[in-house]
């Protein structure tokens, strides 16, 4: 929620800073930061006892400001006859304009809004570097002994994914003359589901005219 004070010239304005940091020693936070300079510019002068919190304040921030500019100011000079009250006087009308409020949660500039964009691009790129790997070993059952093994691991090895990548492979002998191929493949676990694979890939068609069946004998994270 923004907060925001006006007319800092005036008592009201001055009443209000004054609420507001009653047990604050700062405008945000527990250190001095560029809200506390922006509105400190704002404020003409300390305002004295008559607003013992923003005096306080005041002085704090002006102690801040000497240490980091240390000397004397000998590069200008202040002319003007003017009163300081009747300056004040002259530039109240002008207090109605929105530009006496002091906005310190205003909108984010082009700038700070393409760090934003930035800085969430490059958490999205870090998460998907650290997305896990598995290993694993399939076994593909053909129908019968009449199938042709070699076709059978040309229709596996067809099946392309983003995030798989097939690996070795060999036929294992399973009995009355029939073979079925083991087959090693390392996916990346955020974007290839094992399950899926070979449901609506290796079963399906037309990958099933050789495929009968799979089964997961190994699943390991890399």
């Amino acid at each position: 929620m923004a907060i925001t004070f006006s007319d800092l010239h005036t008592e009201s304005g001055l009443k209000s800073l004054n609420d507001f940091l009653n047990g604050k020693s700062y405008i945000s936070g527990d250190k001095l930061t560029k809200d506390d300079i922006k509105v400190y510019a704002a404020v003409l002068k300390n305002p004295g006892d008559s607003f013992p919190n923003v005096s306080q304040w005041y002085n704090c921030v002006s102690s801040h400001i000497a240490t980091s500019f240390p000397g004397e100011a000998v590069g200008v000079s202040l002319g003007g006859k003017a009163d300081p009250a009747q300056s004040a006087e002259a530039e109240a009308p002008a207090a109605d304009d929105d530009d006496d409020d002091i906005d310190l949660f205003g909108e984010e500039t082009e700038e700070e809004k393409k760090a934003a964009e930035e800085r969430e691009a490059a958490k999205k790129t870090a998460k998907k570097k650290e997305s896990g790997k598995s290993s694993v070993l399939l076994d593909v059952k053909p129908w019968d002994d009449e199938t042709d093994m070699k076709k059978l691991e040309e229709a596996v090895r067809s099946v392309e994914m983003p995030g798989l990548l097939w690996g070795a492979s060999k036929l294992v002998a399973v009995g009355y003359g029939i073979k079925k191929l083991q087959i090693m493949l390392t996916i990346v676990d955020d974007l290839v589901s094992v399950d899926t694979l070979i449901e609506e890939h290796l079963t399906a068609e037309p990958h099933n005219e050789y495929i009968q069946s799979c089964d997961i004998v190994a699943f390991n994270k890399i």
